[in-house]
């Protein structure tokens, strides 16, 4: 059965610096698809990030190029499937340079917690009790 991806392209200021920050949050580099001016992040089987340096990001878009460290262009949340593994992945990018975004949230059935990668983009990373999505 056909399993649709997802392909995240953001811009970065640095593409080894943006690879080392996201493979010390144990997520691997596929170097058939990376250059100088790109990498790709294999997040799971079906999420792949596409960090691409400004001047490649620049080559599929005539739109300005948003800072995401001033303005929210995207905000992307990743599943987790644990309240721990919330807390695990944040903390990892919290040390690796990231910074907090916003305290965490928590509804009992649903925790999340968020972080801002080196180039300001927003990354939620969230549990939800399997139950609460059955009901």
């Amino acid at each position: 059965m056909y399993q649709q991806m997802i392909f995240v392209n953001l811009p970065v200021a640095d593409v080894d610096t943006s690879k080392r920050f996201f493979t010390e949050l144990g997520y691997t580099i596929n170097p058939q698809f990376t250059t100088d001016d790109c990498a790709c992040v294999v997040i799971s089987d079906t999420v792949i990030a596409m960090l691409l340096s400004k001047r490649r990001y620049a080559d599929f878009t005539q739109k300005e190029i948003a800072d995401a460290t001033k303005t929210s262009e995207v905000l992307l949340c990743l599943s987790a499937e644990s309240r721990a593994k919330v807390d695990e992945l944040v903390d990892r990018a919290l040390a690796a340079g990231g910074s907090g975004s916003r305290e965490a949230v928590d509804h009992g059935y649903m925790y999340g917690r968020a972080f801002d990668d080196l180039d300001g983009h927003t990354w939620e990373v969230m549990w939800m009790d399997p139950a609460a999505v059955q009901g």
